[in-house]
Protein backbone atom coordinates (compact mmCIF):
# COMPACT_ATOMS: atom_id res chain seq x y z
CA UNK A 1 0.00 0.00 0.00
CA UNK A 2 2.67 2.58 0.84
CA UNK A 3 4.70 1.56 -2.27
CA UNK A 4 1.63 2.07 -4.46
CA UNK A 5 0.60 5.52 -2.80
CA UNK A 6 4.09 6.41 -3.34
CA UNK A 7 4.03 5.85 -7.44
CA UNK A 8 0.64 7.16 -7.59
CA UNK A 9 2.42 10.74 -5.92
CA UNK A 10 4.82 10.69 -8.02
CA UNK A 11 2.44 10.07 -11.09
CA UNK A 12 0.05 12.79 -10.04
CA UNK A 13 3.42 15.42 -10.15
CA UNK A 14 4.97 15.60 -13.77
CA UNK A 15 8.42 17.34 -12.10
CA UNK A 16 8.91 14.73 -9.56
CA UNK A 17 8.03 11.95 -12.31
CA UNK A 18 10.74 13.61 -14.02
CA UNK A 19 13.35 13.04 -10.88
CA UNK A 20 12.33 10.22 -10.08
CA UNK A 21 12.16 8.94 -13.89
CA UNK A 22 15.70 10.56 -14.24
CA UNK A 23 17.21 8.72 -11.07
CA UNK A 24 15.86 5.42 -12.20
CA UNK A 25 17.15 5.62 -15.47
CA UNK A 26 20.86 6.30 -13.80
CA UNK A 27 20.37 3.49 -11.33
CA UNK A 28 20.72 1.64 -14.77
CA UNK A 29 24.24 2.52 -15.38
CA UNK A 30 26.05 -0.78 -13.52
CA UNK A 31 28.50 0.39 -9.81
CA UNK A 32 31.69 -0.86 -12.33
CA UNK A 33 31.01 1.92 -14.63
CA UNK A 34 29.79 4.45 -11.99
CA UNK A 35 33.57 3.59 -10.55
CA UNK A 36 34.84 4.20 -14.02
CA UNK A 37 32.89 7.36 -14.48
CA UNK A 38 34.22 8.61 -11.39
CA UNK A 39 37.85 8.06 -12.74
CA UNK A 40 36.55 9.65 -15.92
CA UNK A 41 35.42 12.87 -14.50
CA UNK A 42 38.40 12.99 -12.26
CA UNK A 43 41.24 12.90 -14.73
CA UNK A 44 39.36 15.21 -16.66
CA UNK A 45 39.76 17.74 -13.64
CA UNK A 46 43.01 17.15 -13.42
CA UNK A 47 43.40 17.55 -17.10
CA UNK A 48 42.16 20.90 -16.98
CA UNK A 49 44.30 21.80 -14.19
CA UNK A 50 47.45 21.11 -16.05
CA UNK A 51 46.21 23.26 -18.96
CA UNK A 52 45.61 26.41 -16.37
CA UNK A 53 49.64 25.29 -15.72
CA UNK A 54 50.60 25.14 -19.22
CA UNK A 55 48.61 28.80 -19.82
CA UNK A 56 50.73 30.05 -16.94
CA UNK A 57 54.14 28.36 -18.30
CA UNK A 58 53.38 30.54 -21.76
CA UNK A 59 52.57 33.80 -19.68
CA UNK A 60 56.26 32.98 -17.95
CA UNK A 61 58.33 31.64 -20.92
CA UNK A 62 56.50 32.35 -23.79
CA UNK A 63 56.21 29.05 -25.02
CA UNK A 64 52.81 28.78 -26.96
CA UNK A 65 52.26 28.39 -30.42
CA UNK A 66 53.24 25.77 -33.55
CA UNK A 67 55.89 24.08 -31.77
CA UNK A 68 53.57 23.56 -28.53
CA UNK A 69 50.72 22.15 -30.80
CA UNK A 70 52.57 19.93 -32.85
CA UNK A 71 54.30 18.53 -29.68
CA UNK A 72 50.51 18.10 -28.54
CA UNK A 73 49.89 16.02 -31.37
CA UNK A 74 52.96 13.80 -30.97
CA UNK A 75 51.47 13.50 -27.22
CA UNK A 76 48.09 12.46 -28.68
CA UNK A 77 49.70 10.02 -31.14
CA UNK A 78 51.62 8.30 -28.04
CA UNK A 79 47.91 7.82 -25.93
CA UNK A 80 46.28 6.30 -28.55
CA UNK A 81 49.06 3.70 -30.17
CA UNK A 82 50.23 2.95 -26.18
CA UNK A 83 49.02 -0.43 -24.74
CA UNK A 84 45.46 0.17 -22.39
CA UNK A 85 47.66 -1.49 -19.81
CA UNK A 86 50.51 1.17 -19.60
CA UNK A 87 48.40 3.17 -17.18
CA UNK A 88 50.82 5.00 -15.26
CA UNK A 89 52.63 6.08 -18.63
CA UNK A 90 49.37 6.94 -20.70
CA UNK A 91 48.19 9.17 -17.59
CA UNK A 92 51.47 10.69 -17.44
CA UNK A 93 51.26 11.63 -21.79
CA UNK A 94 48.30 13.02 -20.51
CA UNK A 95 49.22 15.37 -18.26
CA UNK A 96 52.08 16.85 -20.80
CA UNK A 97 49.18 16.94 -23.62
CA UNK A 98 46.90 19.05 -21.52
CA UNK A 99 50.19 21.21 -20.30
CA UNK A 100 51.13 21.85 -23.84
CA UNK A 101 47.11 22.31 -24.97
CA UNK A 102 47.20 25.35 -22.65
CA UNK A 103 50.31 26.43 -23.56
CA UNK A 104 49.05 26.70 -27.39
CA UNK A 105 45.90 28.57 -26.20
CA UNK A 106 47.91 30.58 -24.18
CA UNK A 107 48.43 33.87 -26.51
CA UNK A 108 44.62 33.98 -26.73
CA UNK A 109 44.38 33.75 -22.43
CA UNK A 110 47.17 36.32 -22.40
CA UNK A 111 45.26 39.00 -25.09
CA UNK A 112 42.29 38.34 -22.87
CA UNK A 113 43.48 39.75 -20.22
CA UNK A 114 45.13 42.28 -21.58
CA UNK A 115 41.30 43.25 -23.11
CA UNK A 116 39.30 42.51 -19.66
CA UNK A 117 40.29 39.66 -17.36
CA UNK A 118 36.90 39.87 -16.76
CA UNK A 119 35.95 38.08 -20.08
CA UNK A 120 38.40 35.24 -18.91
CA UNK A 121 36.24 34.11 -15.47
CA UNK A 122 32.83 34.90 -17.57
CA UNK A 123 33.67 32.03 -20.48
CA UNK A 124 34.99 29.52 -18.18
CA UNK A 125 32.08 29.69 -15.84
CA UNK A 126 29.68 29.54 -19.22
CA UNK A 127 31.77 26.77 -20.11
CA UNK A 128 31.82 24.78 -17.20
CA UNK A 129 27.64 25.53 -16.61
CA UNK A 130 26.94 24.16 -20.71
CA UNK A 131 29.96 20.86 -20.38
CA UNK A 132 27.94 20.29 -16.41
CA UNK A 133 24.14 20.86 -18.31
CA UNK A 134 24.98 18.57 -21.40
CA UNK A 135 27.15 16.15 -19.77
CA UNK A 136 24.53 15.38 -17.14
CA UNK A 137 21.75 15.30 -19.81
CA UNK A 138 23.94 12.46 -21.62
CA UNK A 139 24.00 10.96 -17.86
CA UNK A 140 20.90 10.92 -16.85
CA UNK A 141 19.24 9.92 -20.56
CA UNK A 142 18.12 6.55 -21.47
CA UNK A 143 20.95 4.78 -22.74
CA UNK A 144 21.86 5.14 -26.60
CA UNK A 145 19.51 8.05 -27.44
CA UNK A 146 22.02 10.22 -27.99
CA UNK A 147 24.82 7.74 -29.88
CA UNK A 148 22.65 8.52 -33.43
CA UNK A 149 23.93 11.81 -34.03
CA UNK A 150 27.54 10.81 -33.55
CA UNK A 151 27.42 10.52 -37.69
CA UNK A 152 25.41 13.94 -38.09
CA UNK A 153 28.34 15.41 -36.04
CA UNK A 154 31.42 13.88 -38.02
CA UNK A 155 29.82 15.55 -41.20
CA UNK A 156 29.55 18.92 -39.08
CA UNK A 157 33.54 18.43 -38.02
CA UNK A 158 33.98 17.64 -41.38
CA UNK A 159 32.54 21.21 -42.41
CA UNK A 160 34.27 22.89 -40.06
CA UNK A 161 37.74 20.96 -40.60
CA UNK A 162 36.66 22.67 -44.80
CA UNK A 163 36.24 26.18 -43.23
CA UNK A 164 39.33 26.25 -41.43
CA UNK A 165 40.98 25.06 -44.62
CA UNK A 166 39.30 27.91 -46.55
CA UNK A 167 40.67 30.69 -44.07
CA UNK A 168 43.83 29.50 -43.87
CA UNK A 169 44.05 30.01 -48.08
CA UNK A 170 41.70 32.98 -48.54
CA UNK A 171 41.76 34.88 -45.38
CA UNK A 172 39.46 35.68 -42.69
CA UNK A 173 35.87 36.38 -43.24
CA UNK A 174 32.52 37.21 -41.23
CA UNK A 175 30.97 33.96 -42.37
CA UNK A 176 34.18 31.46 -42.44
CA UNK A 177 34.33 33.35 -38.68
CA UNK A 178 30.43 32.21 -38.13
CA UNK A 179 31.11 28.95 -39.70
CA UNK A 180 34.03 28.28 -37.04
CA UNK A 181 32.86 30.06 -34.13
CA UNK A 182 29.14 29.84 -33.56
CA UNK A 183 28.51 26.52 -35.55
CA UNK A 184 31.46 25.02 -34.08
CA UNK A 185 30.43 25.93 -30.23
CA UNK A 186 27.15 23.80 -31.31
CA UNK A 187 29.35 20.75 -32.76
CA UNK A 188 31.63 20.28 -29.80
CA UNK A 189 28.69 21.02 -27.59
CA UNK A 190 27.09 18.02 -29.20
CA UNK A 191 30.42 16.29 -29.20
CA UNK A 192 30.18 16.64 -25.04
CA UNK A 193 26.49 14.64 -25.10
CA UNK A 194 27.70 12.07 -27.91
CA UNK A 195 30.74 11.19 -25.83
CA UNK A 196 29.17 10.86 -22.71
CA UNK A 197 27.13 8.62 -24.02
CA UNK A 198 30.21 6.15 -26.00
CA UNK A 199 31.50 6.62 -22.69
CA UNK A 200 29.00 4.87 -20.85
CA UNK A 201 28.24 2.38 -23.42
CA UNK A 202 31.90 1.14 -24.25
CA UNK A 203 32.27 0.78 -20.40
CA UNK A 204 29.35 -1.64 -20.40
CA UNK A 205 31.02 -3.55 -23.16
CA UNK A 206 34.02 -3.78 -21.23
CA UNK A 207 36.05 -0.93 -22.55
CA UNK A 208 37.58 0.84 -19.19
CA UNK A 209 40.04 3.06 -20.73
CA UNK A 210 39.29 6.02 -18.93
CA UNK A 211 42.38 7.53 -20.22
CA UNK A 212 41.32 8.19 -23.46
CA UNK A 213 37.83 8.91 -22.43
CA UNK A 214 38.86 11.66 -20.16
CA UNK A 215 40.87 12.90 -23.34
CA UNK A 216 37.90 13.18 -25.44
CA UNK A 217 36.03 14.82 -22.95
CA UNK A 218 38.73 17.35 -21.80
CA UNK A 219 39.14 18.24 -25.72
CA UNK A 220 35.48 19.04 -25.86
CA UNK A 221 35.89 21.07 -22.95
CA UNK A 222 38.76 22.98 -24.34
CA UNK A 223 36.82 23.22 -27.60
CA UNK A 224 33.77 25.24 -26.31
CA UNK A 225 35.91 27.55 -24.01
CA UNK A 226 38.00 28.76 -26.70
CA UNK A 227 35.03 29.36 -28.98
CA UNK A 228 33.09 31.14 -26.16
CA UNK A 229 36.41 33.23 -25.06
CA UNK A 230 36.84 34.37 -29.26
CA UNK A 231 33.06 35.46 -29.13
CA UNK A 232 33.34 37.14 -25.86
CA UNK A 233 36.67 38.93 -27.06
CA UNK A 234 34.67 39.90 -30.34
CA UNK A 235 31.28 41.14 -28.72
CA UNK A 236 33.63 43.38 -25.89
CA UNK A 237 35.24 44.71 -28.72
CA UNK A 238 32.68 45.73 -30.89
CA UNK A 239 31.09 47.43 -28.01
CA UNK A 240 34.45 49.48 -27.10
CA UNK A 241 34.37 50.50 -30.92
CA UNK A 242 30.63 51.78 -30.68
CA UNK A 243 31.81 53.53 -27.42
CA UNK A 244 34.30 55.25 -28.98
CA UNK A 245 32.52 56.20 -32.18
CA UNK A 246 29.31 57.55 -29.62
CA UNK A 247 32.63 59.81 -27.94
CA UNK A 248 33.63 60.97 -31.36
CA UNK A 249 30.23 62.47 -32.04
Amino acid sequence: MESSSFLDSQSSSPRSWTIFGSFMIFRQISPLVQKHLIKVYFLLCCTLMASVFGVILHMLLNIGGFLTFFATLGCLYSILTSPTHEKKKRVAVLMVLSTLHGATIGPLIELTIDVDPGILVSAFISTAIVFACFSGTALLARRRVFLYLGGFLSSCFSILVWAGFASLIFGDSAALFIIQMYFGLLVFIGYVVVDTQEIIESAHLGNLDYVTDALLLSTDFIAIFARILIIMLEYSSEEKEKKEKKQRK
